[in-house]
Order: structure tokens, then sequence, then C-alpha cells
């Protein structure tokens, strides 16, 4: 029986566009591939081991000729928009309190306040859940093991009784070696309000 349901938020409630971002990024850097270095410094910023001005001072001793707007504007063009049906079907969840809603996702503090400002609602959002895991927050990010173990060990929970909703496959690999219960949405063709529709026979 499910308890807990661990939801991501990218791709899950707010939509992202990963390949417009990449292909922005690759054709501002002028460059074919992001760097070792480029990566690396994106996965400590988003696991929050360096912090914002690091992060810009980065991309601007790499690339001197782009301003720190740019730098934001080029990082924060993967965030769009957030139907409001879906914060209307989690606030009916968050009500019925028919089970623990646990958000967790890898997101970075540019990002974050970029939600902030211009997603009116992301307090609703934010006060729907009984837990509210950001990656740069709590030093952890997916698809590493630890932050779901973290998760489990944080609220008591049983990994047989969660499920855990994310939109990329190694994330969810990760999840299920754990034995959570897991649903590799497609945002494509698949929408959160569809949850108990699809994973039907998990909430029988």
């Amino acid at each position: 029986m499910i308890k807990t349901i661990i939801f991501d938020f990218g791709d899950v409630f707010i939509n992202l566009d990963k390949e417009t971002a990449k292909q922005h990024a690759l054709q501002f850097f002028k460059t074919d591939t992001f760097s070792e270095n480029m990566i690396k410094t994106n996965n400590l910023y988003e696991q929050g081991l360096i912090s914002t001005a690091s992060f810009i001072k980065f991309y601007k001793d790499s690339f001197p000729n782009i301003s720190e707007t740019e730098i934001t504007n080029t990082w924060n063009i993967i965030i769009k928009d957030f139907p409001a049906h879906r914060l209307e079907f989690l606030k009916i969840l968050s009500e019925e309190k028919k089970y623990r809603l646990i958000l967790l996702s890898n997101t970075n503090d540019l990002h974050i306040n970029w939600v902030k400002d211009h997603i009116a609602f992301y307090e609703d959002f934010k006060n729907c859940f009984d837990a509210f895991y950001l990656s740069h927050e709590i030093h952890l990010r997916k698809p590493n093991q630890d932050i779901f173990q973290f998760v489990l060990d944080q609220n008591n929970l049983l990994a047989k009784e969660c499920l855990f909703v994310d939109d990329t496959k190694e994330h969810i690999l990760a999840a299920s070696q754990l034995g959570i219960n897991t649903w590799n949405i497609d945002p494509k063709i698949e929408d959160i309000s569809q949850l108990f529709t699809i994973k039907k026979e998990l909430f029988k």
C-alpha cells in the first residue's frame, strides 16, 4: 500500500525545455559540447557545494566577453510555465490527507529564485507538501542513492510504501534499487494529474 508520494518538480509540475536550453547554451558559449569543467561546476552548483557568486565567476572567467545577466538568462531559459491544473490536483491531494507528500528536486538557487519571482502561486504549491527537499539546500542530488536514503530516513518511511515520480530514467532506476515504487512519467504524453489512472494498480 502506498502511504507516501515523492514528486520531482521539473517536468512533473513545472514545464522545462531541456533540449532548447541545451542548444541555446551551446550556441551562446560557441561550443559543440560542454566541457568537463562546465559539467562539474553545474553539478556542484546544483548540489549547493558552490555559491551563485562562484558559479557566475566560473563562467565569467571562462568566457570573459559575457555578462552576469547573460549567464543568468541563459541558465534560466530552461524554465517554462506551471499549468494551474497541476496545482489544483496537488491541492486536492493535500487536503484529502490520504498520503504524505514530499518534493525531491535537483534545483539550484538561480532556478528556484526565478520560480519564486515568476510563479505567483509558488508558496501555495510549497505548502501542499509535508516535506520539501531541494538539492542545493540538502547538498545531495539525484541520481545518487544517498538522496533517496536521506528522504526515507528523515521521514521514517518504508521504501515499499513510497511512490516516486520523476521524468528522468536514471533517477527512477536509483530509487527502484532501494525498493521504492516508481513512475517514470513522460511529460510529452502524460500529466501528473493522471496519477491515479495511470498508476491505479498501486492504489488499490
